[in-house]
């Protein structure tokens, strides 16, 4: 929201008749003795989402500086972006404490010349929202522990708002675009072969087949519907939700397009802007190159489909796709719903709700998605067969899910292991695809992947073995990251000690440095020099320090 629009909405709450259990002043904010403590405002934001819950609003809301008696403009010196607490960023603590995690937004602004603090909340929805694994609820203008009312309790938990089915009464069939309802029509006929109504599918009207089709809800237009199948002019039936995916090019090249409803046609318009080209592997068993596509079209489409599934359309914000030079990055508002991304990487686990149920089944039915939770195990299948990286979220978080899909090797060891060991299974690639990524893994899968000989190293820095990939050219690279035999260190001190009569730590470690392995850390390598001097020194007797500690100097005996 703009200024203007938090004003205005300022506005809207102060002529409410009095606080409500959704909406609640305060003057100010400080560790003790002031109108609320930075404790109180995770109590409230947990009591004002539970309050909207009950009483069917969409958010709650807290303001800071105006008085709740007189609706006086006080002003409050509090400044959530820069203040922290314990030690750590005030806003990140807060939502680190707020469970589950909600997309509450903070806004700061100058309001009648006094800076006022705006919290929009989001209500509860399904299981009430606690604060320290507390919940609480305002009642009678205080705020108490929710489990004092069991009825609002069940309240809550039996609240199961769905967006996506929410139907919009001024709204008609006449707001759909003839080429989606066309294109719609063709999708659902083509996924309900099995049906025994398919026969009959030509002969209803548009109103039928889209209630068939889940898209209307008895006839009605539902958000669903106007996301799909909804004319461009049509998406202010969404307000102030946004329907609008933004492609951007960000390489060498700089560029951007937004692309509005129907999402149904738009996304392989959004397919269409992205560069697609033949990408050569050159494997050492095979006599010609192999070539792939950087980019499978079905990986593509399955990525920004369960963007829109998925999307927390109350946070009213775009999805984007950003194309870089290697990969392409899809982002969509709303954490991961259902479990983790990894859960899904077997296609072992089904999800059991969907933030957008409504709009889920229209797509299943339209074939733009599955939900048995297959797609994230389809998009891993097509990288595995193609070479390529795996699929990456790990840079989501429980605001946003950030989806990684590459179109070029990170490791060429990898890649042409895979293109050499085709039959290699999933759960070995999705470890193998780790280190690669140097992520870490457990020591049970190190020892897994060792007893395979697929990757040497010490932890955290495992590498892929060229050994099994056999890759001529890379030995110079794997030669770096396999460590000598320790005679040949010892040796080597012991023949620079004979030239220079004395050697310095510092000398040590630059005779030796280098030839350690890549794998090492700094701190690791300079372990290891220590262990060789000592070896010498106490051990063997060959050496002996003629200085300091801090300044050895290092003799033969």
């Amino acid at each position: 929201m703009t200024e203007q629009d938090v004003i205005t909405l300022i506005d809207d709450l102060i002529a409410e008749p009095r606080e409500q259990s959704w909406l609640e002043y305060k003057t100010n904010v400080s560790e003790q003795g002031a109108s609320v403590t930075p404790e109180g405002i995770g109590e409230y934001i947990s009591g004002l989402a539970n309050g909207a819950c009950i009483s069917n609003k969409d958010f709650g809301y807290l303001i800071l500086g105006i008085e709740d008696s007189t609706r006086q403009v006080i002003g409050s010196n509090f400044r959530p972006s820069e203040s922290t607490y314990g030690n750590q960023d005030f806003e990140l603590w807060l939502r680190m404490l707020v469970n589950p995690k909600l997309g509450f937004a903070i806004f700061e602004c100058t309001y009648k010349n006094k800076q006022v603090v705006l919290f929009r909340i989001p209500s509860a929805k399904g299981e009430p929202v606690t604060f320290k694994h507390k919940a609480y609820i305002r009642i009678n203008s205080q705020k108490t522990s929710l489990h004092n009312f069991p009825d609002y309790v069940r309240q809550i938990y039996n609240y199961q708002e769905d967006w996506s089915a929410k139907t919009i009464d001024t709204a008609s069939i006449k707001n759909l675009d003839e080429t989606a309802l066309t294109e719609a029509h063709r999708k659902f006929k083509n996924k309900s072969i099995n049906e025994k109504f398919y026969n009959e599918i030509d002969a209803w009207d548009t109103a039928t087949f889209l209630d068939k089709a889940k898209i209307t809800v008895n006839g009605k237009i539902s958000n669903t519907a106007i996301l799909l199948l909804g004319k461009p002019e049509s998406s202010h039936f969404l307000s102030p939700s946004v329907a609008e995916i933004t492609w951007k090019l960000d390489t060498d090249q700089k560029a951007y397009e937004h692309f509005d409803i129907p999402f149904l046609l738009n996304t392989t318009e959004v397919l269409r802007r992205i560069r697609n080209y033949q990408y050569k592997f050159f494997p050492d068993n095979e006599l010609l190159a192999v070539s792939v596509n950087k980019y499978e079209t079905r990986v593509i489409l399955e990525a920004l489909h369960n963007a829109i599934a998925h999307q927390d359309y109350s946070k009213n914000s775009r999805i984007i796709v950003t194309e870089k030079v290697d990969k392409l990055i899809f982002q969509n508002s709303g954490g991961f719903y259902s479990g983790s991304p990894e859960e899904y990487f077997l296609g072992t686990k089904t999800p059991d709700r969907y933030r957008n149920q409504w709009l889920a089944k229209a797509m299943v039915n339209l074939g733009m998605i599955d939900t048995v939770g297959y797609g994230i195990y389809t998009m891993l299948v097509e990288q595995k067969n193609r070479f390529f990286p795996l699929p990456d979220f790990s840079d989501s978080n429980f605001d946003k899910v950030i989806l990684q899909i590459y179109g070029r090797e990170i490791d060429v060891n990898y890649s042409k292991l895979l293109i050499e060991n085709k039959n290699i299974d999933l759960k070995t690639v999705i470890l193998l695809d780790k280190v690669q990524k140097n992520l870490p893994i457990t020591k049970e899968d190190a020892g897994y992947l060792k007893k395979q000989r697929l990757i040497e190293g010490r932890n955290p820095n495992y590498f892929v073995s060229v050994s099994v990939s056999g890759i001529i050219e890379k030995k110079a690279a794997y030669s770096k990251n396999k460590a000598f035999n320790k005679s040949y260190y010892l040796d080597l001190i012991i023949k620079a000690i004979t030239e220079h009569n004395v050697l310095e730590r510092k000398e040590v470690d630059e005779l030796l440095w280098e030839k350690l392995p890549d794998w090492m850390s700094d701190v690791q390598k300079r372990n290891k020099i220590k262990n060789l001097l000592n070896e010498l020194s106490k051990k063997s007797r060959k050496i002996k320090n003629d200085g300091t500690n801090t300044r050895p100097k290092w003799h033969l005996i």
